[in-house]
This record gives C-alpha cells, structure tokens and sequence, in this order.
C-alpha cells in the first residue's frame, strides 16, 4: 500500500493568532499540526477520537 501523502487544510474559523491545520485524507489516522510552527511535528489520532473532538468544540467545551 502506498503512503498517502498529507492533504493539509485549515479550518475556516482559525483565528490569526491560533492557528491548526488538520489532514483527514488517510483513513487510519487525522493528523494535526501547528500552522505557525510546523516544525514542531503533528499529532496523529484516530478518526473517531477526532470526530469526538470536533463535537464537544461544537458544543462549546
């Protein structure tokens, strides 16, 4: 299987001063990283636990 190359995205509702781009083109993972420092690496987590995330952001937590 070949490696899926990162399709890096930025939410609409970043701010300029926090900012994350998010890839959720890999089925296995959705990978996370800071668009200012992306040097620093990225957070790799399972599509679920992402999709958990971006619900409770939703709702305000």
């Amino acid at each position: 299987m070949q490696p899926v190359t990162p399709n890096w995205r930025t939410s609409t509702y970043t701010g300029t001063e926090n900012c994350v781009e998010v890839a959720d083109n890999e089925p296995a993972h959705v990978m996370i990283r800071d668009t200012k420092d992306r040097s620093c690496g990225t957070l790799a987590v399972k599509p679920a636990t992402w999709a958990a995330f971006v619900e409770l952001a939703k709702a305000g937590w």
